[in-house]
């Protein structure tokens, strides 16, 4: 499953699958983005053997959990799930993407989230779905860049760090 990124100066990574050797990364990217942002709607850290039952549950299901590494580390990785678990919702899953915050805006993401489409068509998934925090421009102009369209905006779900947040779904078709 290994992938190059496109070819630009910028991006130096690579794109592939992940390994249990990256679970350390993946659990120091995802707690800081639990701590320092409203990208997850919790305030509880995960440990590591939260993320190992995380990626044998993504592997058990026959979904991907794919990383963009450098040389020397992972900087960000991407998985989907099952949207909903009723089964006439079996081919829309909905995805997550987080990049280590050093490296964010080199287009990690981007690219992530274009490996991960190319996934779900190869699984027959016929709708992709992101969930995003309503003032995370950043990373809905990213999803709308990819061709990912606002479907619904619902006010004050949410609850982290003293406020009430919005959450917006947007959406792909495959």
């Amino acid at each position: 499953m290994d992938r190059a990124s496109p070819a630009h100066p910028e991006r130096s990574f690579e794109i592939c699958a992940a390994a249990r050797a990256d679970l350390p990364d993946l659990l120091h990217i995802y707690n800081e983005v639990i701590r320092s942002s409203t990208a997850v709607f919790s305030e509880l850290e995960v440990t590591l053997a939260d993320r190992e039952a995380w990626l044998e549950a993504k592997h058990g299901l026959g979904y991907p959990v794919l990383v963009a590494r450098d040389a020397s580390s992972v900087l960000g990785f991407a998985t989907f799930g099952d949207f909903r678990a009723w089964p006439g919702y079996r081919y829309t899953v909905e995805h997550s993407v987080h990049v280590d915050a050093a490296h964010r805006g080199r287009g990690i993401g981007t690219a992530l989230v274009s490996a991960l489409l190319k996934d779900a068509a190869k699984l027959g998934k016929h709708a992709m779905i992101a969930g995003i925090d309503a003032d995370n421009t950043g990373s809905i102009r990213m999803h709308e860049r990819l061709g990912f369209r606002e479907a619904g905006h619902f006010r004050e779900v949410g609850f982290k760090f003293g406020r009430w947040l919005d959450l917006k779904f947007l959406q792909r078709l495959i």
